[in-house]
């Protein structure tokens, strides 16, 4: 899911790579990672939009379609939530919040925390 953030989510089909039923599947997943694989996703897919809108060469709606999401409302809700703050307040507000910032720390200081991700207490 990290690496086809932009492909639908079949948890059908991750669940057969696996061998387990996607009830299954889902529910390790949820103890493992704190989130089901679909807010996962999501969150992967948020994470990947903050580093284009910080690019700053595509418009939110490309960026929502860039990333996987079919809807632009949708797609706006979950920003908001993960963020704190919508798609273009973000990129407006990310050109001054990163500044003389390298790419790679950026990337780690703005990452979205959904849940507040899955605890190392959980998965010990």
């Amino acid at each position: 899911m990290d690496r086809d953030y932009a492909q639908p989510l079949n948890v059908e089909a991750l669940a057969r790579g696996v061998n387990m039923s996607a009830g299954h599947l889902s529910r390790q997943f949820r103890i493992e990672y704190g989130e089901s694989p679909y807010s996962y996703l999501m969150t992967r897919r948020i994470e990947r939009a903050m580093a284009l809108l910080r690019r700053g060469d595509l418009s939110v709606t490309e960026v929502c379609f860039e990333v996987g999401c079919t809807s632009l409302g949708t797609f706006s809700t979950r920003f908001t939530e993960l963020v704190g703050v919508p798609p273009t307040v973000y990129r407006q507000q990310s050109e001054y919040a990163t500044a003389g910032i390298p790419p790679c720390v950026a990337k780690q200081v703005t990452r979205p925390i959904r849940n507040q991700e899955a605890s190392v207490e959980k998965r010990a």
